[in-house]
């Protein structure tokens, strides 16, 4: 079978090095970050990397045997000379939707973005065009829609077997752009991608960190979206950090610690006149890494035409109620109507790189 030639910008934690960080997390099955998966997946040869800081692409080159000469400060340069199947962009948010627009517009046929999709609404919509304008296979690195676990408990709300889902819960969205990316993603995978309608949100420090129509840093951010069929979500600013439940007529599922620990009860009747929802013991699933999983999609994609399981519309729908909680802030927690129009919010910082752990 074909093997896919593949390449990396940037160089740093997800794009190479937070395996290092999270050896013996129970919650994530290596490998996690993008060289790491590439580098392990039979069906992809890492050949290339790009990154602006020529030390940590020394490192990435002696850890995925990328040599000297297939290491670039110019993405461009990379991507013209070595012509890579597949373009991986782990970059921060501000720069992503350039280079994947250029990547998708010279000849990559699959991408693999970081997320948070883009810095702004027009960004992501830019990225939606070349994409699909050039018939790119693309995933957004929300790992949890790769997740076995997670698998599971969609099958279970598929099923019925609980009744028909009724509410979503996030217990701490977080930060927007960095954490609140991968739950917004989750709750759309477990609702099967359903349309918004409206959301409405809260920045508890957001007069702070917006300046017109730019945001100064990543905003921590909840509230409360509507779904087209029903399906209400909630997105809280609670202690209980990586932990989301399902909540259907006839029971719930939860996740508690970030995907490792799992929690079904069903509703039963315990006497002649009352009943209660009871703990019921949750399927075994096989863990297996998430990072593998996205980039086997992308293959699959490549191999058949089929698309992927999130898409560069998924990853546009997430972003959309990122950005979407953002404006109900601005208009003191007003709803806002979905899809989201005329949004001119744009995330502008100037991150410094954080030192990746080598070993």
């Amino acid at each position: 079978m074909k093997t896919y030639r593949a390449a990396v910008i940037g160089c740093s934690r997800m794009g190479a090095f937070i395996d290092n960080e999270v050896p013996d997390y129970k919650a994530i099955k290596l490998p996690y970050s993008h060289a790491a998966g590439f580098f392990a997946e039979e069906r992809t040869d890492l050949i290339a990397c790009a990154d602006l800081r020529t030390e940590v692409m020394e490192q990435f080159g002696n850890r995925y045997n990328v040599s000297k000469a297939n290491q670039y400060i110019d993405y461009c340069e990379m991507i013209e000379k070595e012509e890579p199947d597949i373009v991986s962009v782990a970059t921060q948010p501000e720069h992503r939707a350039e280079i994947v627009i250029y990547a998708a517009e010279h000849g990559v046929k699959a991408i693999y973005a970081e997320k948070a999709m883009a810095a702004s609404m027009d960004e992501a919509a830019a990225m939606v065009s070349a994409v699909e304008q050039n018939n790119v296979a693309f995933n957004l690195g929300t790992n949890r829609r790769w997740h076995t676990g997670f698998d599971k408990m969609k099958e279970i709300i598929d099923s019925g077997e609980i009744g028909k889902l009724r509410s979503l819960i996030i217990y701490n969205n977080g930060n927007l752009f960095n954490t609140a990316s991968h739950h917004l993603d989750l709750i759309l995978r477990l609702n099967n991608d359903e349309p918004a309608v409206w959301v409405s949100g809260y920045l508890p420090q957001g007069d702070s960190v917006i300046d017109g129509e730019i945001l100064q840093a990543d905003p921590i951010g909840g509230g409360t979206i509507q779904f087209e069929n029903g399906v209400t979500a909630h997105a809280l600013l609670t202690p209980r950090s990586s932990e989301w439940e399902a909540i259907c007529d006839g029971g719930t599922i939860t996740c508690w610690n970030n995907g490792w620990q799992w929690h079904i009860r069903k509703q039963q009747e315990v006497s002649g006149w009352r009943s209660c929802k009871v703990p019921h013991t949750f399927p075994s699933s096989e863990q297996t890494s998430s990072t593998a999983n996205l980039i086997k999609d992308l293959v699959h994609a490549l191999d058949t035409g089929e698309p992927t399981r999130g898409g560069v519309r998924c990853a546009y729908a997430s972003t959309e109620l990122i950005f979407g909680i953002i404006e109900s802030h601005l208009h003191n927690g007003a709803r806002i109507g979905l899809p989201l129009k005329d949004s001119k919010i744009r995330l502008q910082r100037n991150p410094t790189g954080r030192q990746p752990r080598y070993e």
